[in-house]
């Protein structure tokens, strides 16, 4: 690993401590709210936990408010407002905080798609799992433009898979601290 890239880590690490707590500082009573409210709407814990793929294909839990009603299986009343405003995840921050994950990279997969990337596209789980990314703003209504789909599993997996890989890639090869604060900027912007 070249210097660059050794003091760009660093750089980035250091920033995802301080943001991480300087941002939970500051929302956390949105979080508490949200899970109280969660916890209600659900009938249920009002946290989401689930394993992700992270860093080096290296499983991890990911922290979330809980948006579906268990016994229901669909997207609960304040579930939706959670996932309209990304309150839901607000708790990652935890996962920033903890090495998890960074504000920036692509965004963490379930078991089954990144793990499962062959030859050059493999260099993608060199990079820390983020909140946003390039590919996630532009998919930033990923669930609408799949419920448009006749098979949404499909064109998941030939047509929005695809491109978040190639989107992901480029970001691996052209990462910077000074690209990470376009993306959250730009992330803030779509917001």
């Amino acid at each position: 690993m070249d210097n660059d890239l050794k003091g760009y880590l660093l750089i980035k690490r250091i920033f995802d401590i301080v943001f991480s707590l300087l941002a939970l500082f500051f929302f956390g009573w949105v979080i508490i709210i949200g899970f109280v409210l969660s916890s209600v709407d659900t009938f249920s814990n009002g946290f989401f936990l689930q394993e992700r793929i992270g860093q080096y294909g290296k499983v991890f839990t990911i922290f979330k408010l809980k948006t579906i009603h268990p016994k229901k299986e669909k997207i609960s009343y304040i579930g939706r407002f959670l996932r309209t405003y990304k309150v839901d995840e607000l708790p990652q921050l935890l996962n920033v905080l903890l090495g998890n994950m960074s504000f920036v990279g692509p965004r963490p997969d379930v078991a089954g798609y990144y793990d499962l990337l062959e030859g050059e596209n493999r260099k993608i789980l060199d990079l820390k799992p983020g909140i946003t990314s390039l590919a996630s703003i532009k998919y930033a209504d990923e669930e609408s433009l799949l419920l448009k789909q006749n098979d949404p599993l499909k064109y998941n997996d030939e047509i929005i898979f695809p491109d978040k890989v190639k989107m992901n890639l480029d970001y691996y090869y052209k990462r910077s601290f000074g690209l990470d604060i376009k993306i959250i900027v730009k992330t803030f912007i779509k917001l």
